[in-house]
């Protein structure tokens, strides 16, 4: 019999690290878009999403990298969604993203999903360079 078929690795060893947070910049027009922003690179983390939230407080958000669309179906509030190329620089905006809807931006690398209204308040266009500072969390 094998000893090691019931190995079992407690649950506080086996996820005890640290989180990758970001810091959202946007450097053309001086504004910060999101202090702690999470990030969303794996496949379970981007087909999760934002689903399980209730909310979005202001300077929360989600990056969804790689991505070239997103949709707000289950999803109990709406959001503000910026598609963004590899150099970072928003491609295309959907402001104001309620529930039930789909968008895409083909010539897109990710998606910085965002409280509603922060495109608004911060003056976000198309075109805008944005500069992501990752940090972690204890």
């Amino acid at each position: 019999m094998n000893c090691y078929r019931f190995l079992i690795v407690p649950f506080p060893v086996r996820y005890a690290r640290n989180l990758q947070k970001l810091r959202v910049n946007n450097v053309t027009r001086g504004k910060l878009l999101a202090d702690h922003a999470s990030i969303a690179s794996t496949s379970s983390t981007r087909r999760a999403g934002l689903l399980k939230h209730t909310k979005l407080d202001p300077g929360d958000g989600l990056w969804i990298v790689p991505s070239e669309g997103v949709h707000t179906f289950g999803m109990k509030f709406a959001i503000d969604v910026l598609f963004l190329d590899k150099k970072r620089r928003v491609k295309k905006m959907r402001p104001n993203m309620v529930r039930g809807k789909l968008a895409f931006s083909l010539l897109s690398h990710s998606t910085l999903e965002l409280p509603a209204g922060t495109i608004e308040e911060t003056g976000t266009q198309a075109g805008d360079q944005l500069e992501m500072e990752k940090y972690e969390t204890p």
